[in-house]
């Protein structure tokens, strides 16, 4: 059995976090017991919600225990089985975390999921074609609920949920329109995903300045919202709410880092009767199916040209998961371990 490098929360960030709070370990992988797979990790997934789990601090789920490998999404190789399910070649999508390989029941419900890579990369599996993707599909397609004509607004609009919900929302005729930051986002958002509009909120020092722009990015006002961020730009966009908008509430990277997150004008949830609904996609697993098929079918087409940025190397893992919480990644962050 392979040698396995593997990275490990060493200790719990002290307000923002760092490469320190990470230990890269070199352990043995053990033999298959009967029933089990070995899958060799050609990619791994970087998402926002990990900087949550590293806090001991109450949330959706159980914080990451220290001195154990980083949780996160993986995709893969079957290089050896003990289950007749699984054949060595097969190409499958887990949750193996932040290690080169990983050692799978192969009959635990939901642990491995064997892939079609004749039309979708591999590397999708995580994003666009994976839990990003039935994320945004949820979102909007439960919570906002939007009709042909409306405006649909998504926060981080260039990263793996934002670049879905823009494809989602146009094949449903809506109106798109992202926010993103930086002009080279804004242009990937409007020229390669197709969203109608998207507005820099780096160019805006302040809500009232960014609602400004949205105001002439979404003429007819904001009847649903994908929020991603909060903070300054939730603020901003409550401005342009529509009576009886929906918000779909995702993330809040803004407040990751521990510090208080104030909502500037909660009197516009009951002024404009607005749904806000907070949701978790893994609570959801009876819609994966067909979001999946759906988000399957808009990469395969071309409809939905999702970016990535591929960190090289597991020891790369911790640097591009703190760059990617401050927005330097461009679409969804992945390490390449193959």
């Amino acid at each position: 059995m392979p040698t396995n490098k593997q990275i490990h929360l060493d200790n719990r960030p002290q307000a923002e976090a760092t490469a320190g709070n990470f230990k890269l370990v070199t352990t043995e992988t053990p033999a298959l017991k009967e029933g089990e797979v070995l899958v060799r990790h050609h990619f791994l997934s970087l998402d926002p919600y990990m900087r949550g789990r590293m806090n001991d601090a109450k949330s959706y789920a159980a914080p990451q225990p220290l001195g154990q490998v980083m949780q996160g999404g993986t995709v893969g190789e079957v290089v050896e089985s003990r289950n007749p399910k699984y054949q060595p070649g097969d190409k499958v999508v887990g949750f193996g975390g932040w290690q080169e390989y990983s050692v799978v029941a192969g009959d635990q419900p939901g642990a491995l999921k064997k892939v079609d890579t004749t039309h979708v990369p591999l590397s999708h599996y995580l994003g666009a074609v994976g839990m990003p993707g039935v994320t945004a599909w949820y979102g909007l397609v439960k919570i906002i609920e939007p009709e042909a004509g409306q405006t649909v607004v998504v926060s981080a609009a260039s990263g793996a949920v934002g670049s879905a919900l823009g494809a989602l929302a146009k094949v449903r005729g809506c109106r798109a329109v992202g926010i993103a930051g930086g002009p080279e986002k804004c242009r990937y958002v409007t020229e390669e995903l197709g969203f109608d509009a998207c507005v820099d909120y780096k160019q805006h020092a302040d809500a009232a300045s960014l609602a400004k722009a949205l105001k002439e990015a979404c003429p007819d006002g904001i009847d649903g919202y994908f929020e991603n961020v909060g903070g300054m730009v939730m603020n901003a966009v409550m401005l342009r709410m529509n009576a009886h908008g929906r918000i779909a509430l995702c993330g809040m990277i803004a407040g990751y880092d521990g510090q208080p997150i104030p909502m500037a004008y909660p009197q516009l949830l009951l002024t404009n009767r607005i749904k806000l609904q907070g949701f978790i996609v893994s609570e959801h697993m009876e819609v994966w199916p067909q979001a999946l098929q759906e988000l399957g079918t808009l990469v395969g087409s071309g409809k939905l040209r999702p970016r990535e940025s591929v960190a090289q190397g597991l020891e790369s893992a911790p640097e591009a998961f703190l760059g990617m919480l401050k927005g330097r990644n461009f679409g969804k962050q992945l390490v390449k371990l193959v």
